[in-house]
């Protein structure tokens, strides 16, 4: 009986086991189908659980090519970063030779995406932002990590590394990541402790499985400290941070506002208000400026937001505002309500009916082809 590590993301508080899981000397430790019904559960069967993989369990045994050549298309393409993201975490869990490679392979594919189909990108950060899952909010802070550190000028190799630390930074909080952006109370104790514990966590988990970049691991080390002193778990200020950890922790503050999370008596803020709060909240004189590079890198109103436009229709915006045109934005929904046929191009500069009024917040976006909206066709 071959046996694997359980991965860090692949069991939920709630839900049954989707197969028996076994200790290191085959004794079983709980039966499938069993419901995990707490944090410490999950956390001993993450560290001790072994489980005997059907088909499909396991990423194909072929080796992934090194460099993918394809054009582009992140719609079409997003499926298989999914696949991607999860087949990294199970080579980190069962300590394969292929852990590391596959990492940075995944941080350089991202990285070539928002390069090629920068909008696209930051579509999907938005569009899967309502209620992402781990994986969606993985990738989600990669491309995030991408505008900000272009935004402020860092080299591409020192881009990609942070990329790849946004990656894996929480890996010690896959395990219950979910159910803390679902809680709707203050967090209990032991809670906190695993939260302030988990960049170190994350490291050593990293260690393990043979990641060696020193760059990577600090950046995940540094990414939960502040330039005040009051961060963790080392309580680092000033320049003993790395400018890319304080891109990864704003990446992800701003992420966790645009989200839907339990314990938020709103539920979630526009993109253009995170930006604004995130903004205020910074540091006077920080350099070099993250969050105005945020907000550049963005624009008020970035891909994949669903807005108000002038003349009441309801948009999806596709493309950031450019020195040739205003933002430009599909239409879907008419002024009365009524679902279009397809969509309406709408340039913000071509009329006054065409400019954006506001974003439209937790309304429900209507069956889209995204493929369609953006041209890929």
């Amino acid at each position: 009986m071959s046996m694997v590590r359980v991965a860090p993301g692949a069991l939920v508080v709630g839900n049954p086991l989707p197969w028996s899981v076994f200790d290191a000397d085959g004794n079983l430790l709980l039966q499938e189908g069993y419901v995990i019904h707490n944090e410490l559960q999950l956390e001993q069967l993450f560290n001790r659980g072994l489980f005997v993989p059907r088909a499909g369990d396991l990423p194909a045994k072929k080796e992934e090519p090194v460099s993918d050549i394809r054009a582009r298309n992140p719609f079409s393409d997003y499926p298989d970063l999914r696949e991607r993201v999860a087949a990294c975490y199970q080579a980190i869990s069962n300590k394969a030779d292929s852990a590391p490679e596959r990492i940075m392979g995944l941080a350089r594919l991202v990285d070539r995406i928002c390069i090629e189909a920068p909008d696209p990108a930051l579509a999907l950060v938005h569009l899967f932002s309502i209620q992402p899952d781990v994986r969606d909010q993985m990738l989600g802070l990669a491309t995030l990590c991408h505008f900000i550190a272009t935004g402020v000028g860092i080299d591409v190799k020192s881009r990609q590394q942070l990329m790849a630390a946004s990656l894996v930074a929480n890996l010690a909080l896959l395990p219950v990541l979910e159910k803390l952006n679902q809680a709707k109370h203050h967090l209990e104790t032991p809670q906190r402790s695993l939260i302030e514990q988990h960049p170190m966590r994350s490291v050593a988990l990293l260690r393990e499985a043979g990641l060696q970049d020193e760059k990577v691991l600090t950046i995940i080390a540094q990414h939960h400290e502040r330039v005040d002193g009051q961060g963790y778990p080392a309580q680092l200020t000033g320049d003993q941070i790395l400018l890319e950890a304080r891109i990864l922790n704003l990446a992800e503050s701003y992420l966790s506002l645009i989200s839907k999370r339990g314990y938020r008596e709103r539920s979630r803020l526009s993109a253009r208000d995170a930006m604004l709060r995130l903004r205020n909240q910074a540091e006077p004189n920080q350099q070099p400026p993250i969050h105005e590079a945020l907000m550049q890198m963005l624009t008020p109103y970035p891909p994949g937001v669903l807005v108000k436009l002038a003349n009441e229709e309801i948009a999806v915006v596709t493309h950031r505002v450019s020195r040739r045109s205003g933002a430009i934005a599909q239409a879907v929904i008419g002024p009365k309500g009524n679902r279009y046929l397809g969509s309406l191009k709408r340039n913000s500069r071509e009329a006054p009916a065409f400019q954006i009024k506001e974003e439209v917040i937790d309304a429900d976006l209507p069956g889209l082809d995204f493929n369609q909206l953006w041209g890929f066709v």
